[in-house]
């Protein structure tokens, strides 16, 4: 089966060509022209993943994404956006979307981005677990470094006692950065663990999503956990 898209976008031409590239694709795509009718379509028929654009009259992209995530709905959302201030992108990751494209695109990082959010959505399939007992997971469920704890099968996080609220993205970032505490990872790697697609070095995707985790991670008073290395990547470490 073709995976459904719904794509919310107030211009014509963009939408028709967006629309037309993605059926080409293999998707099977509803385009909408502005956010009541985006909202309206998602709760009919709940799509695989949602494009919306930013600017839109009435609601917005970013209105469509907060009432979604406050219903509880986790589908995956691509941003297509013309702001490219940091606080604009963050602004973005607020609102719940999973990842986002600056106008003008081109619609090869489109179709990349969508792929990446469509398998880290798919559903994993496992053999049954044992039931376990009520508690805190097991410690050998759980991974830990730098003061962070996390449980990837239970998708939670920890920074000492403080439990994190971290978005999918989010989570598989730090969770890469945990597995290899200690070890700097290039630029290039984690695009390609992270969104399976290196979007160059010109893409300011991957500093936007680490600056939006170390503002979730850091405390007053206490060590940054996550360092840049200039030229190369970022390394999780204490200190």
């Amino acid at each position: 089966m073709p995976h459904t898209v719904l794509l919310a976008e107030d211009d014509r031409a963009i939408r028709n060509a967006l629309e037309r590239a993605l059926t080409l694709e293999g998707y099977h795509v509803t385009a909408v022209a502005d956010g009541v009718e985006a909202l309206a379509q998602a709760h009919r028929s709940r799509p695989d993943v949602l494009v919306l654009d930013v600017m839109m009259p009435g609601i917005d992209g970013l209105q469509v994404c907060r009432v979604l995530r406050a219903e509880g709905d986790r589908t995956p959302v691509l941003i297509l956006t013309a702001l490219v201030e940091t606080a604009d992108r963050i602004a973005g990751l607020d609102a719940g979307a999973d990842d986002y494209v600056v106008k003008p695109f081109d619609v090869e990082e489109v179709f990349a981005r969508l792929r990446a959010l469509l398998r880290r959505a798919a559903p994993v399939t496992a053999e049954p677990e044992r039931p376990e007992a009520p508690g805190p997971a097991p410690s050998g469920r759980c991974l830990e470094a730098a003061g962070l704890r996390m449980d990837p099968q239970a998708r939670r996080a920890w920074r000492g006692d403080r439990e994190l609220e971290l978005t999918r993205t989010e989570f598989e970032l730090l969770e890469l950065l945990i597995r290899n505490a200690g070890v700097v990872l290039e630029h290039s790697t984690i695009y390609d663990r992270i969104w399976g697609y290196d979007f160059g070095p010109g893409s300011k995707n991957l500093a936007v999503y680490v600056g939006y985790l170390r503002r979730k991670l850091d405390e007053p008073g206490a060590p940054q956990l996550i360092h840049t290395v200039r030229g190369v990547g970022y390394v999780l470490r204490e200190g």
